[in-house]
């Protein structure tokens, strides 16, 4: 067999391919969804801001699940994780958004970290209390922008975006934000 015919065959994989960018980033393609380009552009910004905070969020609670300590370790490890995959979730929907509307999602780890406003945390284990501080911090930060876009996109006919900021992230954020907050609580000791 000469190598030309293993080419031709099908069965060799075309490696270290390379290729022009096709779509630059922070544009919009027009597809035909009844929304002005200016209303999709808009709306993929606030998505992928969105989208970078929560990538970062998604991090913070898989380390803080790996790093986990204390007399609620098990509890604390399992709501993590659960909100993780929340998050995940959530992370994926952004991006399908942002495609949707002819954009193109923020993907790129490094991209996502010169976009977040999630500050970055110490590299090594905080106390269990700081780490919840800081998962509530991130969802307030994400709570913020996402109740301000779903506000703007509203006013610009994005219902759709609009929706997802409500619905999912906002829903989804409060929620997670309770269940971490009541683990901050202080209650004192039943004494008999």
């Amino acid at each position: 067999m000469t190598a030309n015919s293993a080419h031709t065959s099908g069965s060799q994989p075309w490696l270290h391919q390379k290729g022009e960018v096709i779509q630059e980033f922070g544009t919009v393609k027009q597809f035909p969804l009844g929304l002005s380009y200016e209303a999709r552009m808009y709306s993929c910004q606030r998505l992928n801001k969105v989208l970078a905070d929560t990538q970062i969020l998604y991090g913070l609670y898989k380390k803080h699940h790996w790093l986990m300590r204390g007399a609620t370790f098990y509890q604390l490890h399992l709501v993590l994780d659960k909100h993780a995959g929340e998050q995940l979730e959530l992370i994926d929907t952004l991006a399908e958004r942002v495609q949707s509307l002819g954009g193109v999602a923020v993907g790129d780890p490094r991209h996502v970290a010169e976009i977040t406003s999630i500050p970055r945390p110490p590299d090594g284990v905080e106390e269990v209390p700081a780490m919840l501080s800081r998962l509530l911090e991130a969802h307030e930060t994400i709570l913020i922008e996402a109740h301000d876009a779903a506000a703007r996109t509203a006013e610009l006919g994005d219902d759709g975006t609009n929706d997802l900021f409500v619905s999912q992230v906002i829903r989804t954020g409060e929620l997670q934000s309770w269940f971490l907050a009541e683990h901050l609580v202080d209650t004192p000791l039943v004494r008999s």
